[in-house]
């Protein structure tokens, strides 16, 4: 079963990871199972070696490894069937893969605030100082 990775940022046409470049390895799980949890290989874990699959570009391959490193491992074992953590493993890499693709935010461009903007922390100060001074004991009258 293909990986798919949906369209979105840094992949405008989305993208499939064959079935070929995939690892999967399955375990005993320690969820939920009842008697079957200690005799049954549910949890699976999914792995991908960017070495070996080569549809990304060059831009791509390089947003992914400095997010995610030469091999991403997915784990999954929260449900009971096989089939379903199959499925959820892939789920959970075709995210962290198209997380990885996306393009860094825009850098912050610093800016000044406004004169109005200081006027009114600058007042806002000055009377929270006076309500705090009107607080304190009258001094005794000499």
């Amino acid at each position: 079963m293909d990986l798919v990775i949906a369209p979105g940022p840094g992949v405008p046409h989305g993208l499939v990871v064959p079935a070929g470049v995939l690892v999967e390895r399955f375990s005993r799980s320690p969820g939920p199972g009842g008697q079957s949890v200690n005799t049954t290989d549910s949890r699976v874990e999914l792995e991908l070696e960017l070495a070996a699959y080569d549809g990304f570009t060059t831009t791509q391959r390089r947003r992914v490894t400095a997010a995610l490193g030469d091999r991403i491992v997915v784990a999954a074992r929260e449900h009971r069937s096989q089939h379903r953590n199959r499925v959820a493993a892939r789920e959970r890499m075709a995210e962290a893969i198209r997380a990885a693709l996306a393009p860094p935010p825009p850098a912050r461009r610093a800016t000044k605030p406004t004169r109005g903007s200081q006027e009114r922390r600058l007042s806002a100060k000055r009377q929270r100082a006076e309500t705090k001074a009107s607080r304190s004991r009258p001094a005794p009258d000499a």
